[in-house]
């Protein structure tokens, strides 16, 4: 392709490339918060609404997991339209629509109601994680790739524990209606989607639908690294499918990152349900201790591999962790009559550890998938996994009570092993590659890895 006629763009100072960086990584990563908000705030107080509202425990169970729903649903559905449409629109129609959602919680006053409008929220949260990786992904330096999609799974644990917090608080110390507290999550949403105003499109995405020229030009104009400019000349010009996700090229990595992601979250669930009554014992099941510590804990793993993800790799933080998570639980599982401390210890590790591999859930999705379905190939892994955090929700508490919390244990430790010994045969490194090399067949990827080693 002749150079000749390119468009350079808008000439920024390498100092304007890094602001507009931490603004694009502070977007994301408020979206991310806001996930985590959504989620542990409506635990707090769930009891108040199950009074105020005389909701029955169908409709307690349909709210709870309504986010979940809507994430399982609105996951592809937002990837599809992020790869067609673009990501620059989806990236602010999602945060709208959060807008809108979040806003309708001062006036539900019926269970039907107050189940719709958390299904619409966590409908734009699943398009948030389809659309924000993919973009983050397409502007981020190689070099800086890893380390700023790990840190928006920071925000999530952040978004999380500030929900309890302020649940909590206004629970407990003032007198506010529960439709106030829950409506908490529209400041923080309406600053983001303000935030948003602005942003370019993606050059990949620019170029993959034959926008050559506005491509060089956003390019030119945001990205930092000389390479990661000219790599943009790499991208095919190709229309993406579903079924390109099942593709001889593709489907192992689409194969990896969902059965990936799925094993990381289903044991962390239940994790969470089984770790209270052993908690218990030491006034952790409930109150603010309870809440906050546990997942600052986990908040902490994610740290680490924020820190490490773009110095030691992918893989040393994605298959280790995941063997040794399956090893403490299943030494919880085996291990009857454990004292309470050495349980409760080993649970804080798996939370630890677990964390510190579920982060790189949002940095493959990014990396794996070609421009083409990044996407709908993110937004499809995002929605298996969320059938494992419903599983983990649901089934691993019928499973204490039917065959006991050793064997659940054991469930758990099968289903993370499964997860280790899938990364351990799939998982590429990726570390300080251009995407255009990540993105080409992950047995191309893989075979790029095991040249370097």
């Amino acid at each position: 392709m002749s150079t000749n006629n390119r468009s350079v763009g808008k000439i920024r100072t390498p100092e304007a490339k890094r602001r507009f960086l931490i603004r694009l990584a502070a977007v994301l990563v408020g979206g991310m918060f806001i996930d985590g908000y959504i989620l542990g705030i409506i635990g707090t107080v769930i009891g108040t609404i199950g009074t105020d509202l005389e909701i029955t425990p169908l409709y307690e169970g349909l709210i709870a997991a309504s986010a979940l729903l809507g994430i399982f649903i609105g996951s592809p559905l937002g990837g599809w339209a992020a790869d067609k449409f673009g990501r620059k629109p989806m990236f602010m129609v999602d945060m709208g629509l959060f807008v809108v959602g979040s806003a309708l919680q001062f006036f539900v006053d019926s269970p039907l109601q107050l189940f719709l409008v958390r299904l619409l929220m966590g409908i734009a949260i699943g398009a948030e994680y389809s659309v924000g990786w993919p973009l983050m992904s397409e502007f981020a330096p190689a070099r800086l790739r890893g380390t700023l999609l790990v840190l928006s799974e920071v925000g999530w644990y952040v978004g999380f524990m500030v929900a309890f917090i302020v649940g909590y608080v206004l629970t407990e110390y003032t007198n506010v209606d529960w439709r106030v507290v829950l409506g908490t999550s529209t400041v923080l949403a309406v600053i983001l989607l303000i935030a948003r105003l602005g942003l370019p499109e993606s050059p990949r995405w620019l170029f993959n639908v034959g926008r050559i020229d506005d491509a060089h030009a956003v390019a030119h104009e945001y990205l930092e690294n000389p390479r990661d400019i000219t790599d943009i000349d790499h991208e095919d010009q190709r229309k993406g499918s579903f079924g390109m996700l099942f593709s001889p090229q593709y489907w192992r990595a689409t194969v990896f990152i969902s059965v990936f992601w799925f094993c990381a979250v289903t044991p962390y669930f239940a994790i969470a349900t089984f770790a209270a009554s052993v908690l218990e014992d030491y006034g952790l099941a409930s109150g603010l201790a309870g809440g906050v510590g546990l997942t600052a804990l986990a908040a902490l793993g994610v740290v680490v591999s924020t820190i490490l993800v773009d110095r030691v790799g992918r893989r040393p933080l994605t298959n280790p962790p995941q063997w040794l998570c399956a090893v403490l639980l299943a030494v919880i599982g085996l291990w009857v009559g454990a004292p309470p401390v050495v349980v409760l210890i080993l649970f804080l590790a798996f939370s630890f550890f677990n964390a510190m591999y579920t982060a790189l859930t949002g940095v493959y999705p990014g990396e794996i998938f070609p421009t083409e379905v990044r996407g709908l190939g993110t937004g499809f892994a995002a929605a298996v996994s969320r059938i494992g955090a419903a599983a983990g929700t649901f089934l691993i508490p019928t499973s204490l009570e039917q065959l006991g919390a050793g064997p659940t244990m054991l469930i758990a430790a099968a289903i993370a092993a499964i997860g280790a010994a899938v990364s351990q045969a799939l998982a590429p490194e990726t570390k300080g590659l251009n995407l255009s090399d990540t993105s080409a067949g992950l047995e191309h990827g893989h075979h790029l890895v095991r040249e370097a080693a």
